[in-house]
């Protein structure tokens, strides 16, 4: 142990966007519970190359007595996230795996909520609705998404098909409206255990409050309806599964 200069995060002011973890290059970062955790002061260099990436001004540096960095730890670190992220990808508990699933603060990757149309008053006849997203987030791609992002905390979720928003001309009117959006592929998509672990994050930590799934009149895309279904029975929290 020795004093030394360390990260250090107000728990009370992050919301858990999860952007500082890929700015952490010795992985010392990880969403736990919904929230940035310092999973350990050896790893942590005291540099702060994850200060300019808080939205909420939550990280600060602070010297205090700590374990020394070391670099062998942080290479185990490492090689455990990189096995990790090829059998599981994303977990409830080790969120610092996102990174590699957003493009390594890839920009089109950046977690956003914005306003729909009812939000903002805009007109609401048919033919401004046809017209009108009501696309309340981004990213939308279930490899991309944190599962604990704030636009899912106690949302009704609407866990959609790739194919679906393009074989359905109503499918924002109709279905989207009032809800975040998950879009998958159980045919095509790699690392669908990460969707699983995904699932049962948003019921138990995000608490979600309903999850809607939508896919195509094919054998293929069942998969989804199953999985979604299999990780409602894991998790602890009880949700209707539309």
């Amino acid at each position: 142990m020795a004093i030394r200069k360390v990260v250090k995060i107000d728990e009370e002011l992050c919301n858990g966007c999860g952007e500082c973890v890929p700015s952490c290059a010795e992985g010392a970062i990880q969403i736990i519970h919904g929230k940035a955790k310092l999973i350990a002061d050896n790893l942590c260099d005291g540099l702060g190359a994850c200060l300019g990436d808080c939205p909420m001004d939550a990280i600060r540096i602070e010297e205090r007595d700590a374990d020394e960095f070391d670099e062998v730890a942080v290479a185990r670190q490492k090689a455990q996230d990189a096995a990790e992220r090829v059998s599981v990808k994303a977990t409830v508990t080790t969120q610092a795996h996102m990174h590699a699933h957003v493009g390594g603060g890839c920009p089109g990757a950046r977690v956003v909520s914005f306003q729909t149309s009812a939000e903002t008053g805009r007109s609401t006849d048919d033919s401004a609705v046809s017209q009108a997203s009501e696309l309340r987030q981004w990213p939308v791609q279930l490899h991309l998404v944190p599962p604990t992002a704030p636009f899912f905390q106690k949302a009704d979720v609407l866990l959609a098909a790739d194919c679906v928003p393009f074989a359905m001309a109503d499918f924002h009117s109709k279905y989207l409206r009032g809800k975040s959006l998950a879009v998958a592929c159980p045919k095509l998509d790699d690392g669908q255990d990460s969707y699983l672990h995904k699932f049962t994050a948003m019921i138990d930590d995000a608490e979600i409050n309903t999850l809607s799934v939508m896919m195509m009149e094919v054998p293929c895309c069942g998969g989804l309806l199953r999985l979604a279904k299999e990780a409602a029975a894991r998790a602890s929290r009880k949700i209707p599964i539309k």
